[in-house]
């Protein structure tokens, strides 16, 4: 999901993002993309590759695209130009995740009070989420059933971790990432390879964000750490994200191609497709392979989607943090955000997409804090907004506490790598706890986020379909139609602050954003929170 606001920028930091320099490609060096074709002309476009002095590698009939290498720094734009392409992409990192750490308070005086609960985990009193959305009560009616498959499109699932093991599908997750020790310009990207193949294991994650995914939809009630939402479905890894935080846009097609095939429910995509901010069909402002490139982004993302979804994959995304009304946007200064530094001042409008928040067919999810309000840097819009549950809010109150952000498992491996543990196994600060309940000790880490909105959403969809599924591929299948009916239905309704104009001061600067529509639809809730407490108890 998209960056932290500039009013937070000096309050927080974004985990996922690594800086890179500029690339330069030589004109004439060969490069792989993806040509999009329309319906029906998968021989025109193989035609125009060749007359582009281009070779075809791969063909993916899926979803309606071939993957071409070609030469010279015209090659996109001649290929694009035939009526039979609708979209070309170079074959490289295009996305990122979106999760901020909270700020650590080393001194311990913002850490709250664990609390106590009956029939719960060590840490369940600092799930304040849990206990928003009604989940802490909905574990003992409706769990979930391990026939319900939960696949995690992010940067892998440490499923290795005590409070995520029981719940882990090794067999079936896949990695469709092989790291980047460097960048085109020679800088560190991914880091050293850990495997021979710079593959790394489906049990493994080596950037924590989606690990912390996994853990607020399905950790287990086992004593251990903390509860997820649905702590009886399973887990699966269907990792698209390099270890810096980037994606490739192969690799998330791939994964939802993956996830439709064999039987997945739910996927939860807590990131957005990069290197466009927003991305727009025909910006005057862009070049015509940026253009291209752009167009590409969108045609093959929603092809993807719409797959997964005719196989019954119901599509849950976070909605973004760049603190916008979505439906009015007016600038972007990011794009394109990979490589660093080709950034460009560009005017833009409601035309321009989120990618796959904006796309069709997908559930995106808003976030609020511990008061409920919405948090300050989620995005929000009447058109975008489908949902809200809790991302985490650390200045939601006076001032700043990690405990108003969401705590949910961190890989230990991840943590030491970020300096977060010290060599005694002790987190330095207070955003990282860790719980040696069992005597085998397990991290956990507090993090803002629409990523971490959107698995509480994710983790209720996951409890509809175990109560209402029938037999089908993977174990049970409930048509994502459903799904989300009955997701909005049990939502608990959230109007629009009053006044509309809320206003939102930090340390003395004031950001305001306007909340459009009525109580069962509005720009900032969407249809209202999420509630797991009533999905295990709605009868349609």
């Amino acid at each position: 999901m998209r960056r932290v606001a500039p009013v937070l920028a000096a309050l927080s930091a974004t985990a996922a993002l690594t800086a890179c320099s500029p690339v330069t490609p030589a004109a004439a060096a060969a490069a792989d993309y993806l040509v999009f074709y329309a319906d029906g002309r998968r021989a025109d476009a193989l035609t125009a590759v060749r007359k582009a002095d281009g070779t075809v590698t791969h063909t993916e009939t899926k979803l309606g695209y071939l993957i071409a290498q070609g030469s010279g720094e015209r090659f996109a734009e001649t290929v694009g130009a035939d009526p039979a392409v609708v979209g070309v992409s170079g074959d490289r990192a295009i996305g990122r995740t979106s999760a901020t750490a909270a700020r650590a308070f080393p001194d311990g005086s913002a850490f709250g009070e664990k609390g106590s609960a009956e029939k719960s985990d060590p840490l369940s009193g600092l799930q304040w989420d849990m206990r928003m959305i009604g989940a802490d009560r909905a574990n003992e009616k409706a769990p979930g059933t391990k026939k319900v498959l939960v696949g995690v499109i992010d940067t892998g699932i440490d499923g290795n971790h005590p409070d995520i093991a029981p719940n882990f599908n090794r067999g079936l997750s896949r990695n469709f990432v092989t790291d980047r020790p460097k960048d085109e310009n020679g800088e560190n990207l991914d880091g050293p390879c850990e495997a021979a193949d710079c593959k790394d294991p489906v049990d493994q994650d080596d950037e924590g964000h989606g690990t912390h995914v996994a853990s607020t939809i399905a950790a287990p009630i086992n004593g251990i750490g903390i509860a997820g939402v649905a702590p009886g479905v399973q887990l699966v890894n269907i990792r698209a994200g390099q270890d810096s935080g980037f994606f490739f846009l192969k690799a998330s097609l791939d994964a939802l191609t993956y996830a439709g095939d064999i039987g997945v429910d739910v996927v939860n995509m807590s990131y957005y497709v990069d290197p466009w901010l927003f991305n727009c069909r025909a910006n005057p402002s862009d070049s015509k392979k940026e253009q291209l490139e752009q167009r590409a982004i969108i045609t093959g993302m929603q092809r993807a989607l719409d797959y997964a979804r005719k196989k019954g994959v119901t599509l849950v995304s976070a909605l973004g943090n760049g603190a916008t009304d979505l439906g009015r946007p007016k600038a972007d200064n990011d794009s394109p955000g990979y490589p660093r530094g080709d950034e460009k001042i560009r005017r833009i409008d409601n035309g321009c997409l989120n990618v796959p928040a904006e796309s069709e067919g997908v559930i995106s999810v808003a976030s609020v804090g511990p008061s409920g309000r919405k948090a300050i840097y989620s995005d929000y819009g009447t058109e975008q907004a489908d949902v809200a549950a809790p991302g985490g809010d650390a200045l939601d109150g006076k001032g700043a506490s990690p405990t108003r952000s969401i705590l949910a498992a961190a890989p230990e491996k991840a943590l030491r790598a970020k300096g977060r543990i010290g060599a005694d196994g002790k987190p330095k600060g207070q955003d990282v706890v860790r719980d040696c309940a069992r005597g085998t000790c397990a991290y956990y880490q507090y993090l803002d986020g629409t990523s971490m909105a959107a698995p509480h959403a994710t983790g209720v969809a996951a409890i509809i379909i175990s109560r209402f599924g029938k037999p089908g591929p993977g174990g049970v299948t409930l048509a994502p139609d459903t799904v989300e009916e009955y997701l909005y239905k049990t939502a608990t309704p959230a109007a629009c602050p009053v006044p509309r104009a809320y206003v939102y001061d930090v340390y003395g600067e004031k950001t305001t954003h306007v909340c459009e529509g009525g109580p069962d639809k509005n720009g900032f809730y969407g249809h209202g929170i999420v509630n797991a407490l009533e999905a295990a108890t709605f009868k349609p």
